[in-house]
């Protein structure tokens, strides 16, 4: 089985040890992450500001640099979400279509491919500690990313995974739509983060750095002590505390 990762921007960038965790997880079960360093953005700035011929470009390279291997894996149901907006952006090119549709066939988020891939829900952690988790957009409605990651949170040994109130309301992020719309935004990822402090929970968790980083922003802005993890680095912390 010949797995790559596929960094994303902001873990690359920003949260390198999210993509540590996944590798060092992985590793457990006999797979070894080839990391091709041409990869770049997967155009999802681009494309939802109408740049298609922008985001031809970056997501030719992504089909480059993923064509040869079995499985791609991704800490971001936005950025694997954006793969599958691919055979839209080549549907004039039959060549780079097929392309397309190949690689949004063996593109997974990180929890699926654990899942639905290895049949993996108990990865062996313990996380004695109060949780609750935000489900992103387009990891659960783009990708349909539900039932996977709480598979893998209720099997954490003494863990309490608490419910957040309309969890499935945005946080407000969007990418450009945070820039464009900032008022409107911060609107939300306000009521949010209210949400996030009602459960009284120690550590939220998620699948995606973008809506994490935003909600991240403004727990700390409000001074508020909630740890924010990828579901990632809370397994490997898990596993190694073991």
């Amino acid at each position: 089985m010949k797995v790559s990762l596929f960094i994303t921007c902001l873990s690359d960038a920003l949260y390198p040890r999210v993509g540590e965790a996944m590798v060092r997880l992985l590793a457990k079960y006999g797979i070894t992450l080839e990391f091709p360093t041409v990869q770049t953005c997967c155009g999802q700035p681009a494309f939802n500001s109408g740049y298609w011929k922008e985001a031809r470009e970056t997501a030719t390279t992504i089909l480059e640099a993923f064509e040869d291997c079995d499985f791609v894996i991704s800490p971001s149901g936005s950025c694997t979400g954006m793969i599958h907006h691919y055979p839209k952006l080549f549907e004039n090119d039959p060549v780079m279509l097929d392309k397309a549709i190949q690689l949004q066939s063996k593109s997974y988020e990180f929890s699926q491919f654990l899942v639905q891939v290895l049949g993996v829900t108990d990865v062996g952690a313990t996380f004695p500690h109060k949780v609750t988790y935000h489900p992103s957009c387009h990891g659960s409605r783009l990708l349909g990313v539900k039932d996977e990651p709480i598979a893998l949170m209720n099997s954490v040994r003494g863990m309490e995974l608490v419910p957040l109130p309309f969890a499935n309301d945005c946080c407000g992020f969007g990418g450009t739509f945070a820039v464009k719309m900032a008022d409107i935004s911060g609107a939300m990822v306000t009521e949010k983060t209210d949400h996030v402090l009602e459960t009284e929970a120690e550590v939220l968790v998620g699948l995606d750095m973008a809506c994490l980083m935003n909600i991240a922003g403004n727990l700390r802005y409000r001074d508020q002590p909630v740890r924010v993890m990828h579901l990632a680095e809370l397994l490997y912390e898990g596993v190694k505390g073991a």
